[in-house]
């Protein structure tokens, strides 16, 4: 497992101006999922890609899920993307690059994160989002659109390609610029959330209580969304019970004890 800043490289080789043209065509495209199909055929050029996914790290919630590219077609991926967003996107490595860090400043770079297979420790994450979808080795291209927010532009290898080589890390690396251009910019044209609850409310939350856990913000997610402790469980896929104890956890750490003061304290002055 390595992550690495992506250096300005002499680019190699020419990319087709018909896929060219078809990546640029697919940023804010109706089809959620038309601009990682067309990241997909572009890296395939340089490299054997299965799958592709685009997740939203915002405010350091929960990942939104943004697009997905399967070969196989189908709703497999985008099933697996939101297992992994419910359960196991914590002990992702590449949570050592977008978890948000006190007095960070904006950095426009972008990272590649490499994480194999064998490297993931935990038997649940490595069996959900490796083995049942047959993947051998993922490269993630990490994309800072605005502060507190990091896309993740991954790309699968399926188990009989094996690990990507050298050459083929080094031809992603070349078009990692072209890419991550083309997902910021969907990102800002389609990929926002259009409803639910205002990542500025979840910023503002996480302000107020910066040692709350994963587990709580996505609890008081659910209850800013107006969600049942039921709901949030089928959402997190946990018992109501844990919900119950994840609010009550949170509301102690925020120092309230209501949903009207969980909101007011979202929509209030920004903590000091």
């Amino acid at each position: 497992m390595r992550y690495w800043r992506v250096e300005r490289r002499q680019a190699e080789g020419q990319l087709d101006f018909g896929r060219t043209l078809e990546l640029m065509a697919a940023i804010g495209h109706a089809d959620v999922n038309a601009v990682a199909g067309a990241i997909l055929k572009t890296v395939s050029t340089v490299a054997p890609i299965a799958q592709c996914t685009i997740f939203a790290y915002e405010f350091g919630n929960r990942p939104r899920t943004v697009a997905v590219a399967d070969r196989r077609g189908g709703r497999f991926l985008q099933d697996i993307a939101e297992s992994y967003a419910r359960h196991y996107y914590a002990l992702d490595g590449n949570q050592r690059v977008i978890v948000p860090a006190p007095g960070r400043k904006l950095d426009p770079a972008i990272v590649l994160h490499q994480q194999a297979s064998d490297e993931i420790d935990h038997p649940g994450y490595r069996a959900v989002c490796y083995q049942k979808p047959n993947v051998s080795d993922r490269l993630s291209l990490l994309v800072q659109p605005a502060g507190d927010i990091w896309l993740s532009v991954n790309f699968y290898r399926d188990s009989s390609q094996g690990q990507f080589l050298p050459g083929e890390i080094a031809a992603v690396e070349t078009l990692s610029p072209l890419l991550a251009y083309a997902a910021k910019h969907h990102y800002s044209l389609k990929g926002q959330p259009a409803q639910g609850v205002s990542p500025m409310m979840l910023a503002r939350l996480h302000q107020h209580g910066p040692q709350l856990s994963k587990r709580e913000l996505d609890v008081l997610r659910g209850v800013l969304e107006g969600l049942t402790a039921v709901e949030i469980a089928d959402s997190m896929g946990v018992q109501p019970s844990s919900v119950i104890t994840y609010q009550k956890r949170a509301y102690k750490r925020l120092g309230i004890s209501s949903q009207r003061q969980l909101f007011a304290l979202c929509l209030g002055p920004p903590a000091i």
